[in-house]
């Protein structure tokens, strides 16, 4: 199995070699010339959260409490991305933009582009939680130390990212979506199969009467606390992923706006379906493996597939976190270089080669992230909400009405980041509504007071 993963790897290495002919400007490598066609499309925008954080974390985290913890994965996202397609794809890639910074400041401003540019360090704890992720694969499959497991695999993602910027990107994840659709769908076959003694259909009815109590449950009403933990989770992944760079990136890559917005809506409807394998897999695991609590997917694989099945769905979860690794790498440090570093510099610099740098810089500090040892869903989690209260107001009020300067878009900015960050400063505060539904409503009212208060002013133009 060793041999075929590191034949595998080569092979995503030799695509992205093949795809580096493709860079000769900074457009290339950050949003593939704009020539994406909607397969391309549609597999890059799927492959980019269909990862650790679906398949493995939220996987263990349904494992632990239940459905009630699809609110964010896979409910939140495969929401983000229709919603996407819905409101933002056309318009947005009509402004032909490189990253979601330059909208922030054509619209508010280069106060707004910078505050914007901060949502990068989002990414780090995206990145972290996959490679928290793949280790605990590679551990649990080889018996590779976790932290020798988070190392090679920021290596492998940040090489290949480094070659080819988003055209590596963008073919590796269309090669790697397949094998890991069928992956994932082959062993919830073998599971069921294997829960209802070789018949799928009374493998889902064993598994409603074998499973937990209260496992099954997917919006939880019993106790106010836990209805609006649940709101929570579903808003900080359906809202909070739309003003992230990393769909945007995507967004803007296509060929056409209509390519955009038709790869958005087929994602997100994918995402919702093929997502809901691993949360009824984490179901199964209490039921098979009730001493299983971490990594339940790997162990599952190796309980019910033979030793060729249970190499394929390997390639699978390497596949799967891979996609979703490269395009946080590469979404973040486009950011952190065109709207972070550029300027703060006087004069143009060589926006290739400074990317190139912020990739392996980011890529150290989510792998130093990864070691501190937080869990991977908590990660994903955290990653989420920050963007969630901050830069989402600013876009969605900046993109479809006229009235709000760059004052209403810092103050939302601001106060969006300021009280979202509390809970990881106090995460021993209780509130009676979780503190990123409170950012969200906050930054919303200042921008709406904001803009009705001061002179309407037309949009900034790009500096």
């Amino acid at each position: 199995m060793a041999i075929i993963l590191c034949v595998y790897v080569a092979a995503l290495f030799g695509l992205a070699i093949w795809a580096n002919r493709r860079v000769e400007a900074a457009d290339d490598f950050f949003v593939a010339g704009r020539r994406l066609s909607f397969g391309v499309s549609t597999a890059t925008l799927f492959g980019t959260w269909f990862g650790a954080g679906t398949l493995l974390a939220a996987a263990d985290e349904v494992r632990a409490d239940g459905l009630r913890s699809v609110a964010m994965e896979p409910i939140g996202a495969g929401l983000c991305l229709v919603m996407v397609g819905l409101l933002f794809a056309r318009p947005l890639w009509r402004a032909k933009l490189l990253t979601l910074g330059d909208f922030y400041r054509r619209r508010f401003g280069k106060g707004a582009e910078w505050l914007f540019g901060l949502s990068a360090i989002t990414y780090l704890g995206w990145v972290a939680a996959q490679l928290v992720g793949m280790a605990g694969v590679l551990h649990t499959l080889f018996e590779v130390p976790l932290d020798v497991g988070i190392l090679a695999t920021a290596a492998v993602a940040l090489g290949y990212t480094l070659i080819g910027g988003m055209w590596s990107v963008a073919l590796t994840d269309s090669v790697q979506i397949g094998l890991l659709i069928g992956g994932i769908l082959w062993v919830l076959w073998a599971v069921l199969s294997t829960l209802g003694g070789g018949d799928v259909a009374s493998g889902l009815a064993a598994l409603q009467a074998r499973g937990p109590e209260g496992h099954l449950v997917v919006v939880p009403t019993a106790q106010p606390g836990e209805l609006w933990r649940w709101v929570n989770l579903l808003l900080v992944g359906a809202l909070g992923n739309i003003a992230g760079n990393d769909v945007m990136q995507r967004v803007f890559s296509a060929r056409s706006p209509a390519v955009a917005q038709g790869a958005c809506l087929t994602a997100g409807v994918g995402y919702l379906v093929v997502g809901a394998a691993p949360a009824l897999l984490g179901v199964s695991a209490a039921v098979l493996l009730p001493d299983v609590e971490e990594a339940v997917l790997p162990a599952l694989a190796q309980a019910v597939l033979d030793p060729v099945s249970a190499t394929l769905f390997t390639l699978a979860l390497v596949s799967a976190v891979l996609s979703t690794l490269d395009s946080a790498i590469l979404s973040a440090s486009t950011v952190v270089a065109r709207n972070l570093v550029q300027p703060l510099v006087a004069r143009p610099l060589n926006m290739l080669s400074l990317t190139r740098w912020v990739c392996v810089i980011l890529t150290a500090l989510s792998v130093a992230l990864a070691f501190a040892g937080e869990s991977a869903f908590s990660l994903l989690e955290g990653s989420y909400a920050l963007t969630l209260a901050g830069p989402f107001v600013p876009l969605l009020f900046g993109l479809w009405w006229g009235r709000g300067g760059q004052a209403a878009a810092v103050a939302s900015l601001l106060l969006g980041y300021g009280i979202t960050a509390v809970e990881f400063v106090m995460p021993e505060l209780e509130t009676p509504v979780p503190l990123p539904l409170i950012a969200l409503g906050i930054s919303t009212l200042v921008y709406v007071t904001l803009a009705l208060a001061l002179p309407a002013r037309s949009a900034a133009t790009e500096g």
